[in-house]
């Protein structure tokens, strides 16, 4: 027989009520503007036909962007799989918000970027988000995420060490570069009519004029 005070039951019952809590943690449109710890948001399941993310313990929720948004992805996405292939040894995962993440401590943030790419071996453990910094990340802007992608996001993406944060912006038809420079973050400006190439991707040149005509297509 087991006393109700015994370590075993304390930890066993603790062990239920951590799976009891996060089964009932549920997200959806309703909670635009919620305050959430970071631990529980990312336990969180979130209803379908929106995006989701934490920002200083924050809720966001935002429309699933229009296919204008999505083809500028795929492009650039489909320039960095070519390099990806040539190049096996700099590129270590390439991803979309979907399957990878940056959990941001300290700011209390969960971000989904349109593309991470990583450069580094993940370490080794099931969930590398809060460790696994990629060298570069992404955003294609839309309609309703200039606000996160030129004012919330520099600052986060900065905290936590991303090296670069490539801004693309179809409406401004160019894209800025923030580039880790002693602590902060060094601005440039690509227009279509240039190919940006980086020191982090050597030999990469991307091609944003192709980036702004999938758009349109």
């Amino acid at each position: 027989m087991i006393c109700c005070n015994s370590p075993v039951t304390l930890c066993y019952t603790k062990s239920m009520l951590d799976v009891a809590r996060r089964k009932q943690i549920k997200v959806g449109p309703k909670d635009h503007g919620r305050r959430m710890s970071l631990d529980d948001f990312d336990r969180a399941i979130a209803q379908e036909g929106s995006i989701y993310e934490l920002a200083k313990g924050v809720i966001e929720v935002s429309d699933v962007p229009k296919l204008d948004h999505g083809k500028q992805v795929q492009e650039l996405r489909n320039q960095l799989v070519v390099y990806q292939v040539a190049n096996e040894t700099v590129i270590e995962y390439l991803s979309g918000g979907s399957d990878a993440k940056l959990l941001i401590g300290p700011s209390e943030s969960e971000r989904h970027p349109d593309l991470l790419i990583y450069c580094s071996t993940a370490p080794d453990v099931p969930h590398p988000w809060s460790i696994w910094i990629p060298e570069i990340v992404v955003e294609v802007v839309s309609e309703r995420s200039h606000k996160r992608d030129y004012d919330e996001k520099p600052e986060e993406y900065l905290e936590v060490g991303v090296e670069e944060y490539w801004i693309v912006d179809a409406a401004k038809q160019q894209m800025t570069v923030l580039s880790r420079w002693r602590g902060q973050w060094k601005q440039s400006v690509v227009k279509p009519s240039q190919k940006y190439s980086t020191h982090r991707l050597p030999g990469f040149k991307l091609d944003l004029k192709r980036v702004f005509a999938a758009a349109k297509k």
